[in-house]
Order: structure tokens, then sequence, then C-alpha cells
């Protein structure tokens, strides 16, 4: 288990650090292909990471930097999500809209009464170390003056599973009293005052990886306090006019937390791969359906919705017989019963100990629904 969360790296960026190891730099550049430039590890892929912590086909290939989406399409099952060309016009251009004009519309909606006087210093720097750097400079110099400042796409550092991954919120707002605010903006509609709670769910569970970061930051800022409570910015109704929802996300950060602390550091995952693993896209059929399968995976429905490679997982699921596939809830029902045909001749009394509670309760379904399913007698 990994040292927690709150008592771990600095903001300075992890691959800054002397005890970051060549070696398992050059590895997980192996891993990927040597061609091949690591693909960045964002707030949206922790918190899919933090959902599922025991996946460490996905832990490896995310700490690595390997293209998830060009490794599913080179295994034959593209990813199944992603994002329209037309939403993602439309969520710049509403994101453009609330930060017009020095984000006085965003700092309105936090309650600032003159927003126009509000800070806002440039966070810009070459590389993402760089401006992590500028930005805990410039909210270390904010808190110390005691007003308004408003940064636009900051840069944050986090170290997860002995990776770095940088972070850039949509923004973060510094109170005159030292509180730290982050601020989503998502182009999803607010109608009457509220938005689909699924979709609302997924950008507080992002705002917590961004919290998680700055609460980092925070620890060497004499005075400086994360915000538990996120603004959440959308659409109101059907017009582009930006509202506000503040959002508690103490229980995501929570979670979020106790799930990143729980996963093995990649470089233990990297050194107990067969020698020569490669996930380069490039590669053949084979011998990158041989590496995906070396490292084990903890399919649920769920991943649908946030991993790239959740059609080949759950096809492979299926070709097992895995009760994963059929969902978190019901696998844990099922005790040691690990296979769906293990299950049924439980069910059927084919196999499985008659004083296993389990065993006993599906013994008792299988009556159930014989009884049901039973013809009639002709009246």
């Amino acid at each position: 288990m990994n040292a927690s969360l709150g008592s771990g790296p600095d903001p300075t960026p992890p691959t800054a650090r002397a005890d970051a190891g060549v070696p398992v730099r050059q590895r997980l550049a192996e891993l990927r292909g040597p061609t091949r430039p690591p693909h960045p590890l964002d707030a949206r892929a922790l918190a899919a990471l933090a959902a599922n912590p025991g996946c460490e086909r996905r832990t490896l290939l995310d700490g690595a930097g390997v293209d998830k989406a060009a490794l599913a399409a080179a295994l034959g099952s593209p990813a199944p999500y992603g994002q329209s060309q037309f939403a993602f016009m439309r969520g710049n251009a509403f994101e453009a809209r609330v930060k017009s004009d020095g984000g006085t519309e965003l700092l309105r909606l936090l309650g600032v009464a003159e927003p126009e006087a509000a800070r806002t210093p440039d966070v810009s720097a070459a590389g993402p170390e760089g401006r992590t750097a500028r930005t805990a400079l410039a909210l270390r110099e904010a808190t110390t003056a005691k007003a308004w400042t408003l940064l636009d796409h900051p840069m944050l550092a986090l170290e997860v599973a002995g990776t770095p991954a940088y972070l850039e919120p949509d923004a973060v707002v510094v109170h005159p009293d030292g509180h730290w605010t982050v601020v989503e903006i998502k182009s999803f509609p607010m109608l009457d005052g509220s938005a689909d709670p699924a979709k609302v769910g997924a950008a507080a569970r992002q705002a917590a990886v961004y919290v998680l970061a700055l609460e980092r930051v925070a620890a060497r800022v004499p005075g400086a306090e994360v915000g538990h409570h996120v603004l959440l910015v959308c659409p109101k109704d059907f017009s582009n006019l930006p509202t506000g929802s503040v959002v508690d996300v103490r229980k995501q950060l929570s979670v979020t937390r106790r799930q990143l602390t729980r996963m093995r550091r990649v470089e233990e995952l990297a050194a107990a791969l067969p020698e020569g693993t490669s996930f380069d896209p490039s590669g053949g059929p084979e011998e990158l359906l041989a590496a995906v399968e070396s490292v084990g995976a903890a399919y649920a429905p769920e991943c649908l919705a946030a991993c790239e490679l959740a059609l080949h997982c759950r096809g492979k699921a299926r070709e097992s017989g895995a009760v994963e596939a059929l969902g978190r809830s019901v696998r844990g029902e099922l005790g040691g019963l690990s296979t769906v045909a293990e299950v049924l001749d439980a069910a059927q009394g084919r196999a499985g100990d008659p004083a296993d509670p389990t065993v006993a309760a599906l013994r008792r379904a299988a009556a159930l629904r014989a009884e049901a399913l039973a013809p009639r007698g002709g009246g």
C-alpha cells in the first residue's frame, strides 16, 4: 500500500525529484513504445481509477502513459465512448463566455461585489513542471495579498501509484480570507436549478481530484485553506447564460483519497511483467493481446463509461464466464463463486456446500423459479 496521499510528495513535480529513478522512466517508455509520447494522466482518468482501484491493468497503462484508445482499436475493440467535436466546441465556447471580461461573470456567481477589481495573474510557463511551480507561486502570492484572485487554468501536480499526474482545473478562486475554491465549468444545462445527477456526480468526482491536489499546495502556504465546496457553472435552462451551484465534494474527496492509496505502485506492476512486454499499438495483434492479458483487470459494467479498454475486458470476462460481468453488486453477493458455471451448478445442486448461505440462497431461488414456471393443471 502506498503512503497516504495527504503525506506524500510536495507540489514540486515528482519527475524533478532525485529519487525518481531513470530506469523506471525508461521502462515505462518501453512499455508504451519508444516513439510514442506519454498520454497525460488527467483528473477524469484519476477519478475513474479511484472508482476502480483494484484494476492493475488500468493503473499500469495510465501510469505508463499508454494511449488506451489506440491500444483498444489495435485489439479490435475500439473505445465505446468519447466526446463529439460539436460538444467539445460547445464546451469551449461556453467556458470562454463564462471567463470573458476577466472572469467577472464567474466571480459574480461567487458573490464578489466588485469582480472588476479581482487579480488575474498569468500562470503560463514552459512545460507542466514550470506551470505547476508558477501556479504554486501565484497561489501563495494571492493568499498573502488577501485579495480576490482568479487563476485561469492553473496546473497542479499529484503523484499517484508512483507516477506524476498534471491536473488542470478550469479555474481556482482565492478569497481574501485565504480560502481557495475550485471552479468546474460544464456545458450540460441546469434546468430550474438542477442538472442531471449522473453528470453532476461525475463533475464532483473530477473536482475532488483537484481539491486533493490543491491541499498539497495549501499545506505549504500559511493561512491557506482549500474549500470542500466547489462551484459548478453550467448554462441556465436552454440559454448560454451561466448559472452556478455549490457542490459539496467531501464524500467524493474521502473516497478518492482512500481509493488512490490502495493502488500498487506502477514500477511494481511493470517489474512483474514478462521480459519484452510492450503495449505499443503498432505491435502485432497477438503480442498486444498477450501483453494486455499479462496484467490483471477488474472489469465491471461501470467501466463502459470510463475506460477505453472496457469492451475488450468485457469480452474476456464473458468468454471466461466471470461473474464480474454481471456487476459489482452481484459479484459481492456470490461469495466464493467466481464463474457463471459455478453459480448454475450450485443452484441446481450439482456442486457446492449446502451449508454455505450463498449456495442455499441460490438453491432456494432456483426452486422458486421452477415453481413459478411449472405448468398449472387445467381446471
